[in-house]
């Protein structure tokens, strides 16, 4: 399985922290050292940890707008990819 995924969605979430502002900054920087984290670890993430992710990208997703919205949901996407590889469920 590709860390890779893990790290490019923290790397596009980290991009959208830096164009976002307030509370919403402080969650989208949250969830991109959440996923770095993840990235770096020798194993790997499961279905559920990945879905509290997804949902908290898509809660995010639904606040905002332009570019912080096009990295969220490329995050996301990145996220989606890794979670496709995952054993299980």
């Amino acid at each position: 399985m590709a860390h890779e995924e893990l790290q490019n969605a923290s790397d596009e979430l980290r991009a959208a922290a830096e164009a976002a502002s307030g509370d919403l900054q402080s969650r989208i920087y949250d969830q991109s050292n959440q996923l770095a984290d993840l990235a770096a670890a020798e194993r790997g993430p499961d279905h559920g940890r990945l879905a509290r992710h997804m949902n908290a990208l898509t809660e995010i997703k639904e606040e905002t707008d332009g570019e912080v919205k096009e990295r969220v949901e490329s995050a996301y996407d990145h996220v989606k990819e890794y979670r496709s590889g995952v054993s299980g469920v």
